[in-house]
């Protein structure tokens, strides 16, 4: 059995736990119930439910491996669930000097009218572990230690962006998973999201849904398969889907049209499409056959004027010549003899 955390260790091999309730059963608030409860991750609710089970008595350990053990989970996954209850204001959790957590409180915030909500108190305090746990996670995401920048996004996105630790984790976790560590790219997609007002991993996991499978299409109609987009190749979809006023459809459509004439992915000639279909303000796949018919249109007019204009070629200052057959085939004949 483990006894510690061998990595960005946050506990000691064993923490004390306090109860704070006046008796010594197991006993579940109906605050936690109808406030807390449905809106937790299952996980979170089974550690602070195995919580609540050891404090029979005034004071117990428990270690965090035990935890992760029982519940069949990481302890990463505990030190999340405590932490999450922190920021909810049912735990209080003491740290030694290393900043580990060596203790921690068990009891609702709203106990009484005269106790004071444990996250007013501990609000500056939670901001600083949180960072430190957004710094942690996304350190193994990257599998290296963070620069002073990419600490300072995290930052931003915890301050500015008010995003939660959880969705900070899911945004790492899915850039990185489509091979993007690079704190820039992170960003650019962090902003997209606030823009869009996600808030949360189910919002972000159906935004980045339908991201995905729009260019999924669009790859898929390149013929492109086994493989993830390029950084280029995303930029260019990226526009095509968010900045040009053009369906999906459209999209496809001149992917189409591209494999067809040059038989080869090539997202710049694609782009030359959609900007003329921008600029004819093309809106349906229906408008496109009477454009096509004035475009041969006038193809087919401008040939006809080069064919009959006068060639303005230069080196074409020659007069013709006209030659008898007959003539060149009797002489020809009179040399060889």
């Amino acid at each position: 059995m483990r006894n510690s955390l061998s990595e960005g260790q946050d506990f000691m091999e064993s923490f004390v736990l306090k109860n704070r309730f006046s008796n010594t059963s197991v006993m579940i608030e109906n605050d936690f119930i109808d406030k807390y409860m449905a809106k937790a991750n299952g996980e979170y609710v089974k550690v602070y439910l195995l919580l609540l089970r050891h404090l029979n008595y005034s004071t117990t350990s428990l270690s965090s491996s035990e935890m992760a053990d029982t519940l069949e989970i990481t302890e990463k996954d505990v030190i999340r669930a405590l932490k999450y209850w922190e920021r909810e204001g049912l735990l209080l959790l003491n740290c030694n000097a290393n900043g580990d957590i060596c203790g921690l409180e068990v009891g609702s915030a709203t106990l009484d009218d005269n106790t004071p909500p444990i996250h007013n108190i501990q609000t500056f305090k939670n901001r600083k572990e949180d960072l430190k746990e957004t710094i942690f996670f996304t350190e193994q995401y990257f599998g290296k230690p963070l620069s002073k920048t990419d600490i300072d996004a995290l930052t931003y996105f915890l301050d500015t962006l008010d995003f939660s630790v959880d969705l900070i984790d899911y945004l790492i976790e899915y850039c990185v998973e489509h091979n993007h560590k690079n704190m820039q790219y992170i960003q650019r997609v962090a902003l997209s999201w606030a823009e869009q007002n996600i808030t949360t991993v189910p919002e972000a996991k159906a935004s980045t849904d339908l991201y995905n499978q729009d260019f999924y299409k669009i790859l898929n109609a390149f013929g492109i398969k086994g493989r993830s987009a390029a950084a280029i190749e995303i930029e260019y979809m990226k526009r095509w889907t968010n900045e040009y006023p053009l369906s999906l459809n459209l999209i496809i459509e001149a992917c189409n049209r591209t494999m067809a004439k040059i038989h080869q992915p090539n997202f710049e000639y694609t782009e030359a499409i959609l900007k003329d279909w921008v600029a004819k303000n093309v809106q349906t796949l229906e408008e496109l056959p009477a454009l096509d018919a004035r475009h041969k249109d006038s193809v087919a007019k401008k040939n006809i004027v080069n064919r009959k204009g006068p060639s303005k070629n230069k080196s074409h200052n020659f007069e013709g010549r006209f030659y008898d057959a007959n003539e060149l085939e009797r002489k020809l004949y009179e040399t060889a003899h």
